[in-house]
Protein backbone atom coordinates (compact mmCIF):
# COMPACT_ATOMS: atom_id res chain seq x y z
CA UNK A 1 0.00 0.00 0.00
CA UNK A 2 2.81 2.39 0.82
CA UNK A 3 4.33 1.62 -2.49
CA UNK A 4 1.21 2.75 -4.35
CA UNK A 5 0.79 5.92 -2.27
CA UNK A 6 4.42 6.92 -2.90
CA UNK A 7 4.00 6.33 -6.62
CA UNK A 8 0.76 8.34 -6.60
CA UNK A 9 2.35 11.31 -4.77
CA UNK A 10 5.32 11.36 -7.17
CA UNK A 11 2.98 11.44 -10.17
CA UNK A 12 0.81 14.11 -8.56
CA UNK A 13 3.80 16.28 -7.68
CA UNK A 14 5.32 15.90 -11.15
CA UNK A 15 1.99 16.74 -12.79
CA UNK A 16 1.56 19.82 -10.63
CA UNK A 17 5.05 21.04 -11.46
CA UNK A 18 4.57 20.47 -15.18
CA UNK A 19 1.18 22.16 -15.26
CA UNK A 20 2.32 25.13 -13.20
CA UNK A 21 5.35 25.50 -15.45
CA UNK A 22 3.18 25.35 -18.54
CA UNK A 23 0.96 28.11 -17.22
CA UNK A 24 3.97 30.35 -16.58
CA UNK A 25 5.56 29.77 -19.98
CA UNK A 26 4.33 32.07 -22.70
CA UNK A 27 5.54 33.17 -26.08
CA UNK A 28 7.41 36.47 -25.90
CA UNK A 29 7.04 38.75 -28.87
CA UNK A 30 9.45 41.60 -29.40
CA UNK A 31 7.95 44.94 -30.23
CA UNK A 32 9.66 46.90 -33.00
CA UNK A 33 11.84 49.72 -31.73
CA UNK A 34 10.48 53.09 -32.76
CA UNK A 35 12.16 56.41 -32.30
CA UNK A 36 10.17 58.79 -30.15
CA UNK A 37 12.34 61.83 -30.89
CA UNK A 38 10.87 64.72 -32.82
CA UNK A 39 14.34 65.82 -33.91
CA UNK A 40 16.98 64.19 -36.06
CA UNK A 41 20.17 63.78 -34.03
CA UNK A 42 22.80 66.50 -34.34
CA UNK A 43 25.87 65.80 -32.22
CA UNK A 44 29.36 66.79 -33.31
CA UNK A 45 32.94 66.78 -32.09
CA UNK A 46 34.84 69.82 -33.37
CA UNK A 47 38.61 70.01 -33.10
CA UNK A 48 41.52 72.29 -33.98
CA UNK A 49 45.00 70.83 -34.27
CA UNK A 50 48.51 71.23 -35.61
CA UNK A 51 49.71 69.19 -38.55
CA UNK A 52 53.22 67.92 -39.06
CA UNK A 53 52.68 66.09 -42.31
CA UNK A 54 50.62 62.93 -41.99
CA UNK A 55 49.77 63.33 -38.29
CA UNK A 56 47.52 65.87 -36.59
CA UNK A 57 47.93 66.74 -32.91
CA UNK A 58 44.62 67.97 -31.49
CA UNK A 59 45.08 71.15 -29.45
CA UNK A 60 41.45 71.95 -28.66
CA UNK A 61 38.21 69.99 -29.00
CA UNK A 62 34.59 70.61 -28.05
CA UNK A 63 31.25 68.85 -28.36
CA UNK A 64 28.22 70.46 -29.94
CA UNK A 65 24.67 69.13 -29.90
CA UNK A 66 21.97 71.15 -31.65
CA UNK A 67 18.74 69.19 -31.15
CA UNK A 68 16.43 69.53 -29.34
CA UNK A 69 18.29 72.55 -27.93
CA UNK A 70 21.88 73.76 -28.33
CA UNK A 71 24.26 72.27 -25.76
CA UNK A 72 27.71 70.77 -25.33
CA UNK A 73 31.12 71.97 -24.25
CA UNK A 74 31.25 74.57 -27.03
CA UNK A 75 31.51 78.08 -25.49
CA UNK A 76 28.67 79.43 -27.71
CA UNK A 77 26.46 76.48 -28.65
CA UNK A 78 23.45 78.61 -29.63
CA UNK A 79 25.45 80.76 -32.06
CA UNK A 80 27.35 77.76 -33.47
CA UNK A 81 24.12 75.82 -34.08
CA UNK A 82 22.57 78.88 -35.75
CA UNK A 83 25.61 79.18 -38.05
CA UNK A 84 25.39 75.51 -38.98
CA UNK A 85 21.65 75.75 -39.56
CA UNK A 86 22.20 78.74 -41.87
CA UNK A 87 24.44 76.62 -44.13
CA UNK A 88 22.40 73.41 -43.67
CA UNK A 89 25.37 71.68 -42.06
CA UNK A 90 27.61 72.19 -45.10
CA UNK A 91 30.93 72.92 -43.41
CA UNK A 92 32.58 73.95 -46.68
CA UNK A 93 30.31 77.01 -46.71
CA UNK A 94 31.70 78.13 -43.35
CA UNK A 95 35.13 78.90 -44.83
CA UNK A 96 35.78 81.81 -47.18
CA UNK A 97 38.94 83.13 -48.80
CA UNK A 98 40.96 84.99 -46.15
CA UNK A 99 39.60 88.50 -45.54
CA UNK A 100 42.94 89.88 -44.36
CA UNK A 101 46.62 89.47 -45.12
CA UNK A 102 48.62 86.87 -43.24
CA UNK A 103 52.29 85.97 -43.22
CA UNK A 104 53.42 83.11 -45.46
CA UNK A 105 54.66 81.15 -42.46
CA UNK A 106 54.02 77.42 -42.90
CA UNK A 107 52.61 76.12 -39.62
CA UNK A 108 49.58 74.06 -40.74
CA UNK A 109 46.39 74.12 -38.70
CA UNK A 110 43.71 71.48 -39.27
CA UNK A 111 40.06 71.81 -38.22
CA UNK A 112 37.77 68.77 -38.06
CA UNK A 113 34.08 68.11 -37.61
CA UNK A 114 32.94 64.55 -36.94
CA UNK A 115 29.59 63.18 -35.86
CA UNK A 116 25.99 63.54 -37.01
CA UNK A 117 24.18 66.60 -38.34
CA UNK A 118 20.38 66.25 -38.64
CA UNK A 119 20.67 62.49 -39.02
CA UNK A 120 23.50 62.57 -41.60
CA UNK A 121 27.03 61.34 -40.85
CA UNK A 122 29.63 64.11 -40.99
CA UNK A 123 33.37 63.75 -41.42
CA UNK A 124 34.88 67.04 -42.60
CA UNK A 125 38.31 68.60 -42.36
CA UNK A 126 40.13 71.69 -43.66
CA UNK A 127 43.79 72.63 -43.52
CA UNK A 128 45.13 76.18 -43.34
CA UNK A 129 48.72 77.37 -43.76
CA UNK A 130 48.77 78.86 -40.25
CA UNK A 131 46.50 80.09 -37.45
CA UNK A 132 46.18 83.56 -39.03
CA UNK A 133 44.81 82.07 -42.27
CA UNK A 134 42.36 79.94 -40.30
CA UNK A 135 41.04 82.92 -38.33
CA UNK A 136 40.85 85.06 -41.47
CA UNK A 137 38.84 82.37 -43.27
CA UNK A 138 36.41 81.82 -40.38
CA UNK A 139 35.79 85.46 -39.39
CA UNK A 140 32.00 85.36 -39.72
CA UNK A 141 31.31 82.11 -37.90
CA UNK A 142 31.36 80.89 -34.35
CA UNK A 143 31.44 77.15 -35.09
CA UNK A 144 35.23 76.92 -34.69
CA UNK A 145 35.49 79.93 -32.36
CA UNK A 146 36.80 78.07 -29.33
Amino acid sequence: MRYNIGKFSIITTASALILSGMGAVGVAQAQPVQSTSLYAPSALVLSVGKSNGADVTVQRAVTLSCAPRPSGTHPSPTAACADLLAVDGEFTQLTTPPQRSCTREWDPVVINANGVWQGRNVSWSATFGNACEMQASLTEGSVFGF
